[in-house]
Formats: structure tokens, sequence, C-alpha cells
């Protein structure tokens, strides 16, 4: 798949993986991590955003647990209309933009945010795009927390395999964020393997 392909996947998903997909889940083991960490590492009033934030369900359990300034991307702009049906208050309060994180992103000023997180989100970006990530580096003042899924071996994405495909339709790119995010500046300060991803925070050094 090209970098177009790959975002108009996204763009146009319905069903599995979809907004109302994840909505219908609703917060998990990383919506919980997300929240220990922040708690750590961030103040109550950080600016934080979410990259692919769907209809919302990290930052609703953010919001849940007293962090109230908190935005979002997302390519699909269904996600929004989801949000505002399964959690209206986060969609009243918080600030968020449609669409490509490489569109989107450097539009932001240096540092813009305190916080900025991904959750399965950069692992579908495609390597043509991977400049996105000193955008993603640019727009973090302190923090920036990835959960994402690195491989399914114990080396978790630094063996054999540099991509997979899901249900044998589209791609994830497996890198290890330690390496990605240490080259932008960042130090590791959170090394938490999960059974499905593994949850990383930087702080910028």
């Amino acid at each position: 798949m090209d970098p177009d392909d790959v975002r108009e996947d996204w763009a146009d998903r319905s069903g599995k993986f979809s907004p109302a997909y994840y909505a219908e889940i609703g917060p998990n083991e990383v919506s919980r991590t997300l929240v220990d960490v922040l708690d750590f590492y961030a103040d109550d009033d950080a600016a934080i955003l979410e990259l692919g934030c769907g209809s919302g369900r990290h930052l609703a359990h953010l919001r849940d647990n007293g962090f109230e300034n908190l935005a979002g991307i997302d390519i699909n702009d269904e996600a929004f209309d989801v949000m505002a049906d399964f959690y209206p208050d986060l969609a009243a309060s918080g600030t968020f933009h449609v669409g490509a994180l490489e569109d989107l992103l450097p539009e932001f000023p240096d540092d813009a945010f305190d916080v900025v997180y991904s959750v399965e989100t950069l692992q579908h970006v495609h390597p043509d795009d991977e400049w996105t990530f000193s955008e993603v580096a640019r727009v973090t003042r302190d923090l920036l927390v990835t959960a994402e899924n690195e491989g399914n071996s114990p080396e978790r994405g630094r063996g054999e395999t540099a991509v997979s495909y899901v249900d044998d339709e589209f791609p994830l790119y497996h890198r290890n964020w330690k390496d990605v995010f240490s080259d932008q500046g960042f130090a590791q300060v959170v090394h938490e393997p999960t059974a499905r991803d593994t949850i990383r925070a930087f702080r910028r050094v």
C-alpha cells in the first residue's frame, strides 16, 4: 500500500476498527496506564493531544480523572459524531481536528502541547511518511507516550518482520519507538510491555 491508500483506508473505515467499534469497547488497560503516567509526570492543567483519537475513549478516561485541557486529531470525520454520542462532555469541552497527522501537525507551533500520546496510531504511518515523527517531537513540550504494537516476537518488532497485515487488510509497521524518539531528543522513562502493545513514555532532554 502507498501512503495515500493507508490514509484513505482509515479515513473511510466502518465496522471493525472504526470509531464506533472502539467506542463500544470503551476505556481499557492502556487508558488506565495513561492516567497513571500522566498523574506522575504531568499537571492536571497540562495541554494534552492524542494522535488518532478516534471517538475519544482514552481522552474521556483522562477527563474522568481530572485532566481537562484535551485535544485530538483523527483522520475519520465520523469519529467526532460518534464522540458526541458516547462522550458528549468530552466532545463539548475538547478541541478536535479532522485530518491526517502529516497535514495537521506542521500547522501547530513548537511545543504546542505539554503531553502528546498515541495509541496504536503511529504504527500505521507509512515508511514514506516517517518524517512525521519529527513533527510529533516538535510539538511536544515535555511528555510523549506511545502505546504501539512493536511486533509479537520477544524482541517486539526488532526481529525479522518490519511489517505485518491486520486481517490481511492493512499494514502495521513495527518500530522500536525508543530508537525513534531518542533520536528526536527524548529520554525513555517508562517501558511496559503488555499482551498487545508496548507502552513507552519519554521526556524531553
